[in-house]
């Protein structure tokens, strides 16, 4: 692309006040608009909760590993280890699927 290609190409964005051109967004768009703008990833269960927890050394690389080689995350290693002790005390009744 010459240098003359290029600023005809890029020639539009050389408005200072692009948005005088511009129309409001249909519903259709505002509700587009509204989903991109969320953050974070979905929604699961009732959400998710950060904590801060100590594990020995060894058994965090083990698990680490572990989880690695089953193509999880660590967060859904300890997810899965809680929901397997709860539901063997009896304590989760809702097992959810691996």
């Amino acid at each position: 692309m010459t240098a003359a290609e290029l600023a005809q190409a890029t020639g539009a964005f050389d408005e200072d006040f692009a948005f005088l051109s511009s129309r409001p967004l249909t519903s259709a768009e505002r509700k587009l608009h509204a989903n991109a703008r969320r953050r974070g990833r979905p929604r699961l269960g009732r959400g998710a909760e950060k904590i801060r927890i100590s594990v020995e050394r060894g058994l965090l690389e083990a698990a680490d590993a572990y989880a690695k080689m089953q193509r999880m995350t660590r967060s859904e290693m300890v997810a899965r280890g809680l929901r397997a002790v709860l539901v063997a005390g009896g304590y989760y009744r809702r097992a959810r699927p691996a």
